[in-house]
């Protein structure tokens, strides 16, 4: 299988793009950690990337397929006094764990930092071949 050198750039281009779209997904859900009422009158819910390869070819680079709200089961705090306090007193917060989010931030941002080394090795590679071709 051959790899020719613009779609290595592609490659990791698109890693770049899908790992920024993971890291704005994770501002959000960190962001709303604690938004209690997302306008709907339910906390707000923790949102996930799907990512899915850019066609059938084994080497591809990655896109966003879509992005998918976690439904798993909301926190509940004892706060009588709040004013979207249930009957027995509980509130309920958005399903976002902070620690989670900071460690998906980490390895989203260490895969970013990944495809920008692949590029920085790429640059220098031509500029290799070109001092060679002089």
């Amino acid at each position: 299988m051959k790899i020719d050198s613009f779609s290595a750039i592609d490659i990791a281009t698109s890693g770049m793009r899908a790992h920024q779209k993971n890291m704005e997904i994770i501002s959000s859900n960190v962001a709303n950690a604690r938004t209690n009422d997302a306008g709907n009158g339910q906390p707000y819910r923790r949102l996930e990337p799907s990512f899915k390869t850019q066609s059938n070819d084994p080497v591809t680079g990655v896109e966003l397929q879509k992005i998918i709200r976690d439904m798993s089961n909301f926190q509940s705090i004892l706060d009588p006094g709040h004013p979207q306090a249930d009957e027995s007193g509980y509130v309920s917060l958005p399903n976002v764990q902070l620690p989670v989010e900071m460690m998906n931030l980490t390895v989203a941002a260490r895969a970013y930092q990944a495809n920008v080394a692949v590029m920085k090795r790429y640059q220098n590679m031509v500029e290799s071949t070109l001092e060679l071709l002089r």
